[in-house]
Order: structure tokens, then C-alpha cells, then sequence
């Protein structure tokens, strides 16, 4: 198994180095792909704030990478929650944190936060 980094991530959606998506696609057809939720945190925020991913760009991405065979995502059923509620506004960081929380109630002081949760 292999772990993937944020950029490898960006690299796939981006496809602004032909030299590192070759590398990334080998990888994936090498061995499996290893996900943490930082990663993908890590991965929503480039997206969005550097290359200015739509909503429905990553959340697709995001998406893709649940479903396909050879990838393992730390807490994927929890991954999976945050992205309905990515899909319905929230921030991906705040429903990520959500959702892993299980049956513990989180409090916040982040007044959107509070709204969409």
C-alpha cells in the first residue's frame, strides 16, 4: 500500500505537470493508494483556494476516489457523511470534523459552523 500526499492528490485533478500525472497514475496502477482525512482537508482547501475547484469539482473528485476499488480512505464511511453535507453547503473541514465526532456533540464558536451543522 501506498500513501498519498496532498499534491499527488492536486496533481490528478490539475493535471498541470504531465511528468508528476504520469507518476501518479503508475502509482495507482502499482499498488493500492492509502488516503488519510488530512489529506483529503489539505486537498479540498488547495483545490478550492489556489486552482478555485468548484464545489461540485471536488466533491465529485472526492466522490470518485470513495468508490474506486484500490483506494483506501482513513474513516471513508465518515468521509462519506461530510461530502452530503459539503454537498449541502457546509464547509468540508467543519463537516469532517462533524462526522468523526460519532456521538460526541460539538460545540464551536464559528457561527457558520453552527448553522450548517
Amino acid at each position: 500500500m501506498i500513501a498519498f500526499d496532498t499534491n499527488l492528490l492536486v496533481r490528478a485533478v490539475v493535471a498541470d505537470d504531465q511528468a508528476q500525472v504520469i507518476v501518479v497514475k503508475q502509482l495507482i496502477m502499482q499498488d493500492s493508494i492509502f488516503i488519510s482525512r488530512t489529506v483529503l482537508m489539505e486537498t479540498e482547501w488547495v483545490l478550492r483556494s489556489v486552482y478555485k475547484k468548484s464545489r461540485d469539482e471536488i466533491h465529485g473528485f472526492f466522490r470518485v476516489l470513495l468508490e474506486v476499488g484500490n483506494t483506501e480512505i482513513e474513516n471513508s464511511v465518515e468521509v462519506g457523511y461530510a461530502l452530503d453535507w459539503y454537498e449541502l453547503g457546509a464547509d468540508f473541514a467543519d463537516a469532517l470534523h462533524l462526522a468523526v465526532c460519532g456521538s460526541a456533540v460539538m460545540h464551536s464558536f464559528d457561527k457558520g459552523f453552527c448553522k450548517t451543522a
